[in-house]
């Protein structure tokens, strides 16, 4: 790419030099000639008719290969910025994107590489290309009288000290109006993205009407910078220009009393009126490298906060012995507040089959995103096969775990294709298997264009149990040593659950498995149940022992409706009398 800036910057501006300032020269020694030699005839005209057809051919020419050098360096160059600010946005952890509208997001990495083309053009055709042709009409001004050259540039510094404060000032309106614009931006892709809810709760007037006001803010900050480069900048610009225009004819025709003649006239005037075309895009110029930059600042300030989650210089290899784990004494707190987790520890043994149960805000999902790493413990360590996870690359920690959610993310794209997320490679008929067993063919075979059916974004064409089932497929694609479950069967119905209890007992057979589950019943064949409440383990136990011992299991257990918990404590930490009780099976 570096070897096209050079050509792709200069080429267009030598010939701006051809057509605005060469041609208007021969044109300006014709016409010379013509009042010194009222007789000239068409033989004399020729050579200068020939000469300005070749200069302007010839600038032609510069101009084709310059755009056609330009061309690939916006294209490399905008490919570029695409993969880096993706890039980026993949190395921050889980808790920028919590902090972020996604369509914010979207908009200021597709505007980082986007703008790119506007800042090159805008370099390339008004600064080189009005620079390099003021440098070279400077030099022919200056062998007809240096007084030319003074009067023009004196002229565009006056402008340039003149216009800068005032340029400077309305960089915070133009920041203020990106601002807005990408909070409109974010709102669009909010309300798109849950638009299910927002008709579930016939929020479309109160949508739109969040909508119109943000747009009308977004409206009233755009007005203003607008307005600002209309009415402060270029009203100051406009007179400063005239003013140059008529002193350069002026000076020509005071120049032209003094012997220099018409020539000097014709040149001085062309010259300076093509110059202060510089003067007058000061403003332009500045508005469109302002927006350009402004919109990649925007971006560029996300990244100025570094990730918190990184790999080591110096990763470890992964664990020979990867299937067991250990929470080491891990302290962890979600932001300033009391630390969720307070030197909590906990043993898997290799090939363990564990089941984390406890009220909501227990931690439960908490400890699964820590094991992922997600985010980082506050103290303590997490190992894997002895191992501490810190010291492993993120991806090879993730390598090691299969992960099912309990609100699997679907992808627009096809069944295959999210089904084949979880390892890219697998074969079709390694896809098939995984799907057989997760119960994904019976809804699957059915859809006019099966595996190939488009699931839409999120999923959304498929039902919350289809979700859940694609997303134990890919974990049974997977095949990782370390399974991690949450929730995994809530969506289903109890006939599609116990075939697909079924599939998952045989994946977690010589496998650790940590599955946090709300419906005891999911997790009662558990070798161990580990009890969280409110981010310490109350207890823990098979299931019998834990019925035996009358604690928290205990209450959990009889107080369960319809297979779900309730979140309402007791004075001594059980869930409220009053619930309903149910047989579970």
């Amino acid at each position: 790419m570096r070897r096209l800036t050079l050509p792709a910057m200069l080429l267009p501006a030598l010939g701006n030099v051809g057509i605005a300032y060469i041609a208007p020269l021969i044109v300006a020694k014709l016409v010379g000639r013509i009042a010194d030699d009222d007789g000239i005839g068409l033989r004399a005209t020729l050579p200068y008719v020939l000469a300005f057809t070749v200069v302007l051919l010839l600038a032609e020419a510069l101009w084709r290969i310059g755009l056609h050098c330009l061309n690939r360096l916006d294209a490399l160059g905008i490919e570029h910025l695409y993969v880096i600010g993706l890039d980026e946005l993949f190395a921050k952890d889980a808790s920028f994107f919590h902090d972020n509208f996604a369509g914010s997001l979207t908009k200021r990495v597709l505007s980082f590489a986007s703008r790119f083309e506007e800042f090159v053009d805008t370099l390339t055709f008004n600064i080189m290309g009005s620079l390099i042709p003021l440098l070279f009409g400077s030099v022919v001004l200056w062998r007809y009288e240096p007084l030319l050259v003074v009067g023009l540039l004196t002229m565009i510094t006056v402008t340039a000290l003149c216009v800068a404060p005032l340029i400077r000032r309305r960089q915070a309106l133009v920041d203020q109006r990106e601002a807005a614009i990408a909070r409109v931006s974010g709102h669009v892709a909010d309300s798109l993205m849950n638009m299910d809810t927002v008709r579930a709760f016939a929020a479309e007037e109160s949508e739109a009407a969040e909508h119109r006001s943000r747009v009308a803010a977004s409206r009233r900050l755009t007005l203003l910078s607008w307005d600002y480069g209309n009415l402060r900048i270029d009203t100051l610009v406009a007179p400063l220009s005239v003013a140059t225009n008529a002193l350069g004819l002026l000076l020509a025709v005071t120049l032209s009393r003094g012997g220099h003649g018409v020539e000097a006239v014709v040149v001085a005037f062309t010259y300076y009126t093509n110059a202060t075309r510089i003067m007058f895009e000061f403003n332009q110029i500045y508005r469109r490298l302002e927006s350009s930059m402004t919109e990649a600042a925007q971006f560029t300030e996300l990244l100025h906060s570094p990730p918190t989650v990184l790999d080591p210089a110096s990763p470890d290899p992964l664990p020979t012995r990867a299937a067991s784990l250990r929470f080491e004494r891990i302290t962890f707190a979600h932001g300033p507040g009391a630390p969720l987790f307070e030197d909590l520890d906990l043993a898997v043994p290799g090939g363990a089959k564990i089941g984390l149960v406890g009220r909501s805000g227990g931690g439960k999902t908490t400890l699964t995103r820590l094991l992922l790493r997600m985010t980082d413990l506050d103290a303590g360590r997490i190992l894997i096969g002895g191992q501490d996870i810190s010291r492993l690359r993120q991806a090879d920690l993730r390598g090691l775990i299969a992960y099912v959610p309990q609100d699997p993310a679907m992808f627009h794209r096809t069944l295959r294709d999210n089904i084949a997320f979880a390892r890219p490679d697998a074969t079709d008929a390694e896809i098939r298997r995984a799907a057989e067993a997760a119960h994904v063919t019976e809804f699957a075979d059915a859809l006019p264009e099966g595996f190939e059916t488009m699931v839409g974004e999120r999923g959304i064409k498929l039902s919350g149990g289809q979700r859940q089932r694609v997303a134990l497929a890919r974990a049974i694609l997977r095949d990782a040593p370390i399974l991690l479950l949450d929730e995994a069967t809530s969506a289903l119905d109890s006939e599609s659950e116990l075939l697909v209890q079924e599939a998952l007992w045989r994946l977690m057979e010589e496998r650790t498995a940590l599955v946090v589950a709300h419906r005891l019943s999911t997790v009662a064949g558990m070798d161990r149940l580990v009890v969280l409440d409110r981010g310490r383990i109350v207890e823990q136990g098979t299931h019998e022992e834990l019925l035996a011992s009358e604690g928290a299991y205990a209450k959990l257990w009889r107080h369960q409706s319809g297979g779900f918990l309730t979140d309402s404590p007791t004075d001594d930490g059980a869930l409220d009398d009053g619930a309903a009780r149910a047989d579970v099976n």
